[in-house]
């Protein structure tokens, strides 16, 4: 029978790592289901931890699909962290309480940062606001992504740069079309030796 995706330690005895639907709750933040955190100091910590300048009055989202994997130490720098730096001065002066006459705080916004499904998130890896990353992708521990990531994409370094992609674009194509992330877990767990293989043709199959 396939694990509860809200299950706060879907592994018995590893208590570092959650299902991150079972953690975090959050009105600007949408996780997928068996989407899970690995944190020795506790997965419940991931928006303190993980989630830096996600302010209420800013309105990004963080969006994270379905089967990604996030390391210990991941890193994701929301649009409030941004300044407004066509002045002479970035300071933030309207975001204190005393500053007459000073406007609301503008940074440069990006928009919502997402995930796809099935994205590996290497151990403390920066992601950059408003940055897109494709379903498959892996990215590299210690990376720092700055640009949007192809799906099925290997990206790598500071800044990220892509080291190889997975598959070529005809099987990347078929994926994103199968999508088997959105299959019910009771197919998905039938079909595990072709989703852990490397034959789109099988997956296409898969009853």
């Amino acid at each position: 029978m396939p694990p509860d995706p809200l299950a706060r330690t879907p592994i018995p005895g590893a208590p570092r790592l959650a299902f991150l639907r079972a953690v975090v709750d959050h009105p600007q933040v949408e996780v997928g289901d068996f989407t899970y955190y690995d944190d020795p100091d506790g997965p419940e910590h991931f928006l303190a931890r993980c989630v830096s300048y996600l302010f209420d009055f800013i309105g990004d989202r963080l969006v994270i699909g379905r089967f990604c994997m996030i390391a210990t130490g991941v890193r994701f720098l929301m649009n409030g962290g941004n300044h407004d730096a066509r002045g002479v001065s970035a300071y933030p002066f309207g975001a204190f309480p005393g500053w007459r006459g000073a406007p609301p705080p503008e940074g440069e916004l990006r928009g919502d940062t997402v995930l796809g499904h099935d994205v590996w998130v290497g151990a403390h890896a920066t992601i950059l606001p408003g940055i897109t990353i494709g379903s498959g992708a892996i990215i590299g521990a210690g990376s720092v992504v700055t640009r949007a990531v192809r799906p099925y994409a290997v990206v790598a370094g500071n800044p990220a740069r892509e080291v190889r992609r997975r598959f070529d674009d005809a099987t990347v194509a078929a994926l994103l079309d199968i999508a088997w992330w959105d299959w019910p877990a009771e197919k998905i767990e039938r079909n595990l030796g072709a989703i852990l293989g490397a034959d789109p043709a099988a997956l296409r199959a898969a009853a």
